[in-house]
Order: structure tokens, then C-alpha cells, then sequence
């Protein structure tokens, strides 16, 4: 089954950095899954039947844009090493773009959507290669890394589409209001 995600995409300055920070450790295959995005609306509900589309577009299309704010390095536990991400209006996005596409409850809990989202752009993951050790580094390193960290308007959001298992390429780019 054909599976997509949403993001959005940071500045193309910005993001060939992460990349190449991301590179720093060699077995962090998080770079080569997906480029770097903030996840606005993840796998749930977004099937090889693509009449979700419409609704994700006719979502953006009344959505204003609005303004994202890269900060700080943070983890999830020890498994996960991600760049938080600060917006008044990226909580209500996400949840516009749920309720567009209504995925089955028992998808949005196994996704972390709704209550449970929080904006972030990944760095690297233990499900992608590196040691537990390897996320506190890269915690520990980004800031001095990667800073200064960008704010940026989101004018259009980025679909992507699984080419094969766990790599995901551009599908389609859709502009905000």
C-alpha cells in the first residue's frame, strides 16, 4: 500500500545544513527516509486512494499562512534527537488537516496526532540507525551546530509519497492562502 505524509519544508539553506549535520553520524539514515520537514499531518488516513487530496487542498487553500520558528534541540527519550519548532498557529493547522482528512481514531492515537501532536523537525533516530548514545550527542551538538535557527513563513506545504518502504520522495506542493 501506497502511504504519504504531510510537512513542512524549511529553507533550502536551512535544510542542506540539517542534512549535512545529520551526516556527521554515519549509521543516521534519517536523511535518506525523507528530507528534512516538520510533520503537519502524518500517515493516518492517507491511503493509496487519493480522495484525500482535495480535502487536504481545499484545507490549505482557506488556511492563511503563518509563521514557523526553528528553536532548540530536544529528544524524545533517548530514541529520537529533533529541532522544536514554534508557531501560534501550527496546532490549529494540524488539526484542520485531520479533521479534513478524518482518519479512524485508533490511527490518530497510533500517529501522535491531534492532543497528542507536537511540532518538531527530526535529526536523527534510533529507528534509523543510531545508538541511544548518538541522540544525546546530537542533542548536545545541534545548538552549537546548527543555531542560528530560522523563523520562516509557510507558504505552501509539501505531500510526500513512499516509493518503497521507509523513503519517501516530494509527490506535490500546495500552496496556503
Amino acid at each position: 500500500m501506497m502511504r504519504y505524509f504531510i510537512g513542512i519544508v524549511p529553507p533550502d539553506d536551512f535544510g542542506r545544513r540539517i542534512v549535512e549535520f545529520q551526516k556527521i553520524w554515519k549509521r543516521n539514515r534519517t536523511w535518506e527516509v525523507a528530507g528534512p520537514h516538520i510533520t503537519v499531518k502524518s500517515q493516518s488516513g492517507l491511503g493509496s486512494d487519493l480522495r484525500w487530496l482535495e480535502s487536504i487542498r481545499r484545507t490549505c487553500a482557506s488556511f492563511p499562512r503563518f509563521t514557523v520558528s526553528i528553536d532548540d534541540a530536544d529528544t524524545f527519550g533517548d530514541a529520537v534527537a529533533y529541532l522544536t519548532v514554534k508557531s501560534p498557529k501550527i496546532r490549529d493547522f494540524h488539526e484542520r488537516l485531520v479533521e479534513a482528512v478524518c482518519p479512524p481514531p485508533e490511527e490518530v492515537k497510533q500517529y501522535m496526532e491531534m492532543e497528542r501532536f507536537i511540532p518538531h523537525l527530526t535529526l536523527g533516530q534510533t529507528q534509523w540507525g543510531m545508538s541511544s548514545d548518538e541522540i544525546v550527542q546530537m542533542k548536545a551538538s545541534a545548538a552549537t551546530v546548527l543555531s542560528p535557527f530560522p523563523t520562516f513563513s509557510v507558504r505552501f506545504i509539501r505531500v510526500f509519497r513512499e516509493i518503497q518502504l521507509n523513503r519517501y520522495v516530494a509527490y506535490e506542493d500546495i500552496e496556503l492562502a
